[in-house]
């Protein structure tokens, strides 16, 4: 059956393929055009990713930055064993940088729309 969520899961697993593709590729562009273009697309990423998850799964905060922080593991241990490509911290830091954004935003958000009734109290 198609609904939001099983599309937000179709989502999810498309955005998966394409940044997996994107960050263990051997890039075709000089990373270093734009300052930071690097942590920007991790940042920009894991938003994304975050968005994705939660609405796909409505799991539970930390449940969600626990997982997405394995890939986020998972994607740096790969790129340490690729010659085109390197392993930072810095990186694995964006990556939480950008959950942290989502659930911000996610609360900048909800506390809008509370504010301006707009959405009743009960519903999380």
């Amino acid at each position: 059956m198609i609904n939001r969520q099983n599309i937000f899961k179709l989502a999810l697993a498309l955005t998966l393929v394409v940044v997996s593709y994107l960050v263990f590729s051997k890039p075709s562009y000089n990373i270093n055009t734009i300052p930071h273009f690097d942590k920007i697309g991790h940042i920009g990423s894991f938003f994304v990713l975050s968005y994705l998850t939660y609405f796909a799964f409505k799991p539970r905060w930390y449940i969600l930055a626990v997982v997405l922080a394995f890939y986020a593991v998972f994607i740096e241990m790969v790129q340490s064993q690729l010659s085109y490509r390197s392993a930072s911290f810095a990186d694995f830091v964006a990556d939480m940088v950008g959950i942290l954004l989502f659930y911000l935003t996610q609360w900048l958000y909800k506390r809008y729309f509370k504010a301006s009734k707009l959405v009743d109290n009960n519903v999380s």
